[in-house]
């Protein structure tokens, strides 16, 4: 079992950057491919970005490509989200997923490990 802590929330005007980190509890995933969803209130949640497990391969939703950013530090054992130009739009709770299937999937229910969310607000 992986349970993954997410971290680097906050509020920011439009136009700011975060990053948001995320890190299992107690054990390596170095070798999950790796993921981030978003949801708004009201909505369902969403694909944002993800990661191979060797980190050579990265796929975005199209509303943030180009302004965001997923990346792997192994020696950290950390996934990270950076997030540059933010819009009001990305307000959102943001999850760090993980798996071992193969390749990079989009849908949450390939995704077997779950972080408990960071809370996103982007003002105007």
């Amino acid at each position: 079992q992986v349970r993954l802590v997410e971290s680097g929330g906050g509020l920011v005007q439009a136009g700011g950057s975060l990053r948001l980190s995320c890190a299992p509890s107690g054990r390596t995933f170095n070798t999950y491919q790796s993921g981030w969803f978003r949801q708004a209130p009201g909505k369902e949640r969403e694909f944002v970005a993800a990661i191979t497990w060797t980190g050579d391969s990265t796929v975005y939703t199209d509303s943030v490509k180009g302004r965001f950013t997923i990346s792997r530090d192994t020696a950290k054992n950390t996934v990270y989200l950076q997030m540059n130009n933010l819009k009001p739009e990305d307000t959102a709770v943001y999850y760090c997923a993980a798996h071992q299937r193969t390749g990079i999937r989009y849908n949450p229910d390939d995704y077997d490990f779950w972080g408990q969310g960071t809370q996103v607000t982007v003002s105007s």
